[in-house]
């Protein structure tokens, strides 16, 4: 959360002139030269002598009064404003160029990537859960919003609304474990690494992890946030009892036997069935990964797909646009009887890299930019953000990125040992648009191979459309949801689903640039969406889903949403449990619309 702020006021300036040094958009700020228009009275002051058809005594007399009128003006000026008002009066005094000081309860909210942003007056942080219900109560009684918001880390910022939201970040405490049942009940302000921090030595752990350890647990089960297994499904799946404060009908609690209809539908909830306040958890013994991470082709990973899905705990793919090049991550317990692998890597972490330094240096000097100072202490990420800002539309230079990125993973080949949320996290890089859609792969027993097809296709649409497009294409999966909103969901435990996301980085705060890659972006979205969508079934990721700004293309998605998501059961339940929808925001309400508007 961001709180400091900028307000800008322009002044009226009336039959003046306007003039700049500077391009119009360079700063907000300019130079104002005004051109004093002519006043004839002023005339009668000059020292040259001027013609005049009246008597002179009339000159005489108009002279005079215009100089007491004058002497009073400017009297009356120094007086206002060299008078000692006291202290507390000092904003009465007139200023030419005065900005009204920041309102203290002014809040702006953006989430992570920099691509959606908020101001709100109304920004609640209660510290407990009486504090909450009665937050969500007098906003009810006022029909005011308050949407929830977590740690506000989705793209499309799905949590964030200008009416006012609500944060549980003050609310994170681990309120029980039961270590016979394997079980974690815990305030849903609570981080995921605070909570694996917080169980860890009761020799728990979470069952599954998304790519970081940032997001507020009420956020992330909210959304259908998903690790990667086949044999393992989404998060949400992890929830076995929630607690609600819900406008209407106060605190509520759900589970598969207490209302198990509305629990299984607010397990992923998009937050607008009621605030979560507290979640209970079905925990798993903690254990040590053994991660391999190797470079295949598109070749080999079709020969072998079935079985790195039904042998691997945790698996994942990486592709890198216009090579053949397929990054290959699997995870799996530690063998209690062979213990970690042995194995010597054949090239160190500088000699990884280097080849990513020295195109970064090359590029400096095509481009004739500075770059860093010590790029040696830079990261791959950090080193990938800073080349792909060079040029992050040419096709060309992005291709050569991309190349280097592939000899980075060929030479990082090798294996890894840590606890599982230190071994499954990922570093995404920098600020970045992505879009991810879920989709039907067939069964554990029996992969249907589209996820394979669709990943063909995806990468014929980029090189024929020639879309600069940089790495990582992720390839996830995971079991089915019984939760009716998650993308994943399904009747059936034996359904595996592919998650496939596309990235643009967002490397520069130039906003032109951004603008630029923004479009871009979109473009390259849109001709997923209108190649692959409907032919494989898939569809949006809650976090990642862009409301269109068309007509047209809203109404074609709210239908093709009704098609996959029980809408009509999920408009019911928020209108018995939030009637005045001030748990919604615009998204919410343009993604599944009612015919009564708050």
């Amino acid at each position: 959360m961001l709180r400091t702020l900028f307000l800008r006021r322009s002044l009226p300036l009336h039959h003046n002139h306007y003039h700049s040094s500077t391009p119009s958009h360079s700063h907000p700020l300019r130079t104002l030269t005004t051109a004093t228009p002519q006043n004839p009275l002023l005339r009668r002051f000059s020292s040259s002598p001027e013609p005049s058809s009246t008597p002179a005594a009339t000159d005489a007399e108009i002279r005079k009064y215009m100089g007491y009128a004058a002497l009073l003006l400017f009297c009356g000026a120094a007086t206002y404003y060299t008078f000692p008002l006291p202290d507390n009066a000092k904003h009465k005094k007139a200023q030419m160029f005065r900005y009204a000081p920041l309102p203290e309860d002014l809040h702006t909210v953006s989430n992570w990537s920099g691509t959606h942003e908020v101001q709100t007056r109304n920004f609640h942080q209660p510290e407990n859960l009486e504090q909450l219900e009665r937050v969500v109560a007098e906003a009810h009684q006022n029909k005011a919003r308050i949407r929830p918001v977590g740690s506000g880390l989705s793209p499309n910022g799905i949590g964030l609304s200008r009416a006012g939201m609500v944060n549980l970040s003050l609310m994170d405490e681990i309120l029980e474990v039961d270590k016979q049942k394997k079980t974690v009940r815990v305030q849903a302000g609570i981080r995921v690494q605070q909570l694996v921090d917080g169980i860890k030595d009761h020799g728990l752990t979470l069952q599954n992890f998304a790519s970081i350890r940032e997001q507020q647990i009420g956020g992330i089960i909210q959304v259908g946030a998903h690790g990667t297994g086949a044999r393992l499904p989404p998060i949400d799946e992890q929830v076995i009892a929630l607690k609600l404060v819900t406008p209407a009908k106060g605190t509520i609690e759900v589970s598969k036997e207490k209302d198990p209809e509305l629990f299984y539908l607010a397990r992923c909830g998009l937050g607008g069935l009621g605030v979560v306040a507290e979640v209970t958890l079905q925990c798993v013994d903690r254990q040590e990964l053994v991660e391999h991470t190797v470079i295949s082709t598109m070749d080999e990973i079709k020969k072998n797909h079935k079985k790195l899905l039904s042998e691997n705990k945790h698996v994942k793919y990486l592709y890198i646009p216009y090579t053949d090049s397929v990054v290959v991550v699997r995870c799996n317990p530690v063998s209690k009887w062979k213990g970690p692998p042995k194995f010597k890597p054949k090239y160190t972490k500088d000699e990884a890299i280097q080849h990513v330094r020295d195109l970064y240096k090359e590029s400096l000097q095509k481009y004739g930019a500075e770059g860093e100072q010590n790029i040696d202490e830079l990261s791959f990420t950090e080193l990938r953000d800073k080349l792909i800002a060079l040029d992050p539309l040419n096709k060309k230079h992005i291709i050569k990125v991309n190349q280097a990125e592939a000899e980075f993973w060929k030479k990082s080949e090798g294996y890894r040992v840590g606890w599982s949320d230190e071994i499954l996290g990922f570093d995404c890089g920098g600020q970045q648009w992505v879009s991810e859609t879920c989709f039907p792969a067939g069964k554990l027993a029996k992969p249907s191979m589209r996820d394979l097809e669709y990943i063909d296709e995806l990468k014929q649409l980029i090189e024929k459309e020639e879309i600069p497009a940089p790495a990582p294409i992720e390839q996830r999966w995971t079991a089915s949801s019984r939760s009716p909103l998650s993308p994943a969901s399904s009747p059936s435990e034996d359904d595996i689903f592919s998650w496939v996301g596309i990235i643009m980085y967002l490397p520069t705060m130039d906003a032109r640039q951004r603008k630029d890659i923004t479009e871009e972006f979109f473009h390259y979205r849109h001709l997923t969406q209108k190649k692959l969508w409907d032919h494989y079934s898939a569809y949006e990721h809650w976090a990642k889903i862009e409301v269109p700004k068309d007509k047209e293309e809203l109404v074609a998605l709210q239908a093709r949403l009704r098609k996959r998501f029980p809408v009509d059961a999920y408009n019911k339940a928020r209108k018995e449990l939030d009637p005045n929808r001030i748990l919604s925001n615009n998204m919410v309400e343009k993604l599944f619309p009612q015919s009564e508007t708050i």
